[in-house]
């Protein structure tokens, strides 16, 4: 495998360099002096930054893009070996890795890699931890899988000693990685178009703990059934936190605003260590903030630094985030196209004020949708009203025969009133008719749903 060294800058081209994750690591590589190309499908605000900082961008992807002058051609999962770049890579013989790999070989140029993971609240605690560390004055680099108003983006250049991101487990990428400090949030069944089930995503998690050096140190969810398994002869140390008082650390005394913002007391080996209040909504998010306040006090920050930094955190886009109001009611956006983080979503919004909470759910995946139909509609019915769009197909084709109209069929069983539309447009007239004041709105899913409260509220 090409390797990577600060010392020894080299020319990159990335394929897709206008992604959220990939823009972040080229704009990295930019600042430590190295030569970047790269080609999307159209320009963008991200790849506007980039160019403005020194990359040549090209706005179609075509061989002659691969030049000889190309020292290593980096790629995401998405990109096939059809690919013309690809296929002119391979030709010319000239090194390749994928962004997996990539943001391995940069993790090893950090004193300390800090990945975070689990199956939910990836770039939520990402973006928490970026805020506590950044108020304890350690000044990390960042790679976020979100933009973070904080940084301006969803990358933030700091220093070479910490390097703060997320490990994504999907295609095993968080495989590829070289962590000194690890995550684990939580390990939940998805992404089964490329996961068997439940046990081998357990399974590539023990893997990815695994990679963590005998100095090393994971911090895990010990609420999370695999907690056991995963941890079991690891030669690293290992931190646990957890919301029902069996890990390292603890809370207790949980009080919410009425916004939902929580506010409790931290506690480690059941010793009190500060009073910390939240300033995004959820009992997912304390549980969160754990994980995050065992981190900050790994790298020497106390109580003070750490809420400070729980003080500037209001979220990040697409997670709870408020958009305006329709009608007298409150627009929600939500990124959750899980059923956990579904019912996590919408526990938060039972806590903030409202008349009817309305779902607008938009699934992701035919697989995704097809292999947890009873756990979709069971977490979606805790809605007063589900509305239903048409499945977001992302990367799969409709060959799978599932339907927007099987999930309605299984919501309406619980009881719970639940209307499906065929386009946005249709269930924009529908919430115009049907929305009250003091009702709460939220569009949730991973896909373009947002756009039906966004039109919502600019009419």
């Amino acid at each position: 495998m090409y390797e990577l060294h600060f010392d020894h800058t080299c020319h990159l081209h990335f394929i897709g360099i206008g992604g959220i994750s990939m823009s972040g690591l080229a704009a990295i590589l930019l600042d430590r002096g190295f030569t970047v190309s790269g080609s999307d499908a159209k320009e963008t605000p991200l790849t506007e930054k980039l160019t403005a900082a020194g990359a040549r961008i090209a706005y179609a992807q075509t061989a002659e893009n691969i030049t000889d002058d190309i020292d290593v051609v980096v790629y995401t999962a998405a990109i096939h070996p059809s690919n013309p770049e690809y296929a002119a890579a391979v030709e010319k013989k000239i090194p390749m890795l994928t962004r997996a790999e990539l943001l391995g070989q940069m993790m090893k140029n950090y004193a300390i890699p800090i990945c975070v993971s689990g199956t939910h609240g990836k770039t939520t605690t990402t973006s928490m931890a970026s805020h506590v560390l950044m108020a304890g004055d350690l000044n990390p680099t960042i790679s976020v899988g979100g933009i973070l108003p904080m940084i301006g983006g969803n990358y933030h250049i700091g220093s070479e000693k910490a390097f703060l991101m997320e490990a994504c487990e999907y295609t095993n990428s968080f495989l590829s990685f070289f962590p000194k400090i690890s995550i684990i949030l939580d390990i939940d069944a998805d992404h089964l178009d490329f996961f068997k089930d439940l046990e081998d995503i357990r399974n590539s998690f023990r893997k990815f703990a695994e990679l963590l050096p005998d100095d090393g140190i994971l911090i895990i969810n010990a609420d999370d059934p695999a907690c056991k398994m995963i941890t079991k002869n690891l030669n690293c140390r290992i931190i646990t936190y957890s919301m029902s008082n069996k890990g390292d650390y603890t809370a207790d005394l949980v009080t919410y605003d009425k916004l939902g913002h929580a506010s409790f007391r931290a506690l480690y080996k059941g010793e009190p260590i500060g009073s910390f209040s939240l300033e995004v909504p959820g009992q997912h998010n304390v549980s969160n903030a754990l994980a995050v306040i065992a981190l900050g006090r790994e790298l020497g920050l106390n109580a003070e630094q750490i809420q400070k930094g729980f003080a500037t955190f209001t979220g990040t886009n697409r997670r709870f985030e408020q958009k305006g109001t329709f009608n007298g009611a409150d627009v929600i956006d939500d990124y959750a196209h899980h059923p956990t983080e579904i019912r996590a979503t919408l526990r938060t919004a039972a806590r903030v004020p409202h008349k009817t909470v309305w779902c607008v759910f938009q699934p992701h995946t035919y697989t995704r949708t097809k292999s947890l139909l009873p756990q979709f509609a069971e977490a979606l019915s805790l809605a007063d009203h589900v509305v239903l769009a048409d499945i977001y197909a992302a990367r799969e084709l409709d060959v799978y025969g599932i339907s927007s109209r099987d999930l309605q069929t299984e919501i309406l069983k619980y009881g719970t009133e639940c209307d499906y539309f065929p386009s946005f447009e249709e269930i924009e007239d529908y919430l115009r008719a049907n929305v009250k004041e003091g009702d709460l709105l939220i569009t949730m899913g991973a896909g373009n749903i947002v756009q039906v409260g966004e039109a919502l509220i600019e009419k």
